[in-house]
Formats: C-alpha cells, sequence, structure tokens
C-alpha cells in the first residue's frame, strides 16, 4: 500500500478531528477556541483529501462539520472579546 499526498492529508485531518473529541472527553474544562479550531483544521485538510480520493458522502459530512466548527470557533472568540 502507497500513501499519497491526499492520503497523508487526510490522515492528519482525521487525527485532529479524533483528538479534539478525546480532548473533549478529558479534559475537566475545554478551550471552546482550541476545540473548535482543531475541528475546523480537521474537516478542511479531509475535504481537501477528499477532493482527490471523492465521496459524495463524506465531503457532505465534512461540510457539515466545517461550518459547525466554523460557528463554534466565532462564538468562542466572540465570547473571548467579551470577557
Amino acid at each position: 500500500m502507497t500513501l499519497d499526498w491526499a492520503d497523508l492529508v487526510g490522515l492528519t485531518g482525521s487525527t485532529l478531528v479524533v483528538t479534539a473529541f478525546a480532548y473533549s472527553n478529558m479534559a475537566n474544562r475545554i478551550n471552546f477556541v482550541l476545540f473548535n479550531a482543531m475541528n475546523l483544521l480537521g474537516a478542511i485538510f479531509l475535504a481537501v483529501s477528499l477532493t482527490v480520493h471523492f465521496n459524495l458522502s463524506s465531503m457532505a459530512l465534512e461540510a457539515v462539520w466545517g461550518a459547525v466548527a466554523l460557528f463554534g470557533l466565532g462564538k468562542a472568540l466572540w465570547k473571548k472579546d467579551k470577557i
């Protein structure tokens, strides 16, 4: 099995998303900027990978995942500004 650049980018994205999920379950207090930034970056990396190895359902998932993460990141940054 050989990995191309798209596989490596996708694996990096998957690692970011899974690490964010693990962090949210292990941390006593969640840094929502970090959590959402990791999810957004992971979704972007996975979407880039999917432009080479396309799968419609996975691309739809990454679009929604990225949109939710972007919303959460904006909300976290907005709250941080107000504190």
